[in-house]
């Protein structure tokens, strides 16, 4: 399951990161890394963007990102 799967008020934890080069590094340089939670607060209504809580701030990402992040 990816990010962009989840649910408005599900918490998920980060299993793997996929994607390559500059995008993979712009995902982690936001937080988002390897076994850290996720709180998914909002999703726009059309997907795009999503609002979620990672290490205690908010963070808004695009669907193409929320994509390429593994969660269980």
């Amino acid at each position: 399951m990816t990010l962009k799967d989840c649910k408005p008020g599900s918490r998920v934890v980060i299993k793997k990161i996929h994607g390559q080069g500059m995008t993979k590094r712009r995902i982690m340089d936001m937080g988002l890394t390897k076994g850290c939670e996720i709180f998914v607060r909002k999703v726009a209504p059309l997907g795009d963007p999503i609002e979620i809580q990672v290490r205690s701030y908010e963070l808004s990402i695009r669907k193409a990102d929320a994509e390429m992040i593994e969660v269980a």
